[in-house]
């Protein structure tokens, strides 16, 4: 079956920095644009980044991280990351990876991310 699953979330203070995982099983990875979302208090959920698959090597970021965030893959390893740098309160929030570029049929449970000092 088709498993999503995030790591790297935690705690971490203004202009830091962390990189997301998120492992991807059950499917043919490479075949499969993946995408970033997430959730703040109180908020609805917001498109933070996705990318193609590789032969078409396209991303495309929310304007709020844009310059900030890298959504990368690494598909021998069935693997998407978010490098999130200079992190702003406002970024705090539940980081789900979702399968797909525009439309998603899978979701990961998501990983916390809270950027306080």
């Amino acid at each position: 079956q088709v498993q999503l699953v995030e790591s790297g979330g935690g705690l971490v203070q203004p202009g830091g920095s962390l990189r997301l995982s998120c492992a991807a099983s059950g499917f043919t990875f490479s075949n499969f644009g993946m995408s970033w979302y997430r959730q703040g208090p109180g908020k609805e959920r917001e498109l933070v980044a996705s990318i193609s698959v590789s032969m078409i090597h396209r991303t495309t970021y929310g304007n709020s991280v844009k310059g900030r965030f890298t959504i990368s893959r690494e598909d021998a390893k069935n693997t998407v990351y978010l490098q999130m740098n200079d992190l702003k309160p406002q970024d705090t929030a539940k980081y789900y990876c979702a399968r797909g570029w525009a439309e998603h049929d899978y979701w990961g449970q998501g990983t916390q991310v809270t950027v306080s000092s």
